[in-house]
């Protein structure tokens, strides 16, 4: 699959601040070559009133679903109040945090086509994304949780579109001060579910949540039954080792 550029979420300012200048300016770029896409795709794809079934799909594949989804919320937010554009789209579109740039006018990497093709266009993309079947805020709990030793939710749009899929994006939480709300640090220290199982961290703004255990495959049960029992097998032989020592 093709390696695409990451989306940078964070204003101007923030790159800066975190010498990230070139990182911001490489995505802003890639943000308009993106819409100029999805202007092309409208212009070929939408034939009697009707938007093709591959038109959306075909401008993820190229771009990736991160950045599709972002040049189209900053899309419909540039046009906001444009009564052409369904309520679904806004409401959506209104979700997706997209900083206003005082040096670069976000109406750069707005699609400039029809609304009506544009909102049907967002509408075929939302599809896509829903297709994918990923875990989302409304399947975790509350927000300020300590995550220790429990299965949490990874936002996907830190994932790779290879790597968006349910199953990736369990992970264990075993420590580290991000697991609490209102500790200073930020790092989650765990293992994911599936794929590389060794012990790695996540930032608590990469993380959605604890999953409801409701949600727990029966797969993911278990696997962490048996990452428990082994951990409870280490802890005695670890006391016993102390024993012999006495």
């Amino acid at each position: 699959m093709k390696d695409r550029k990451r989306v940078y979420p964070q204003s101007l300012a923030e790159a800066r601040r975190l010498h990230e200048k070139d990182e911001w300016i490489e995505s802003y770029k890639e943000n308009c070559i993106c819409a100029r896409a999805i202007e092309l795709a409208l212009r070929d794809g939408y034939q009697d009133n009707r938007l093709s079934e591959m038109c959306a799909k075909e401008v993820i594949e190229a771009y990736g679903y991160d950045r599709v989804n972002w040049v189209l919320a900053n899309t419909v937010q540039e046009n906001i109040h444009d009564g052409r554009y369904g309520k679904g789209n806004k409401a959506w579109a209104r979700g997706v945090f997209i900083p206003k740039e005082p040096e670069f006018q976000n109406s750069t990497f707005a699609v400039n086509a029809h609304p009506v093709r544009i909102d049907a266009f967002v509408s075929q993309a939302r599809q896509e994304w829903q297709k994918l079947g990923l875990f989302d805020k409304s399947h975790c709990y509350a927000e300020n949780m300590d995550y220790t030793n429990k299965v949490v939710a990874l936002r996907p749009e830190i994932l790779k579109d290879e790597y968006k899929t349910p199953k990736d994006q369990l992970f264990y939480a075993c420590g580290g001060n991000g697991c609490r709300p209102h500790a200073r640090g930020t790092k989650v220290f765990g293992r994911p579910l599936i794929g590389d199982e060794s012990e790695t961290y996540y930032c608590r703004e990469d993380i959605l949540g604890v999953l409801k255990l409701e949600l727990l495959p029966d797969w993911a049960q278990e696997k962490l039954a048996e990452w428990t029992s082994a951990k409870e097998q280490a802890e005695v032989s670890k006391d016993l080792g102390r024993g012999e020592q006495i």
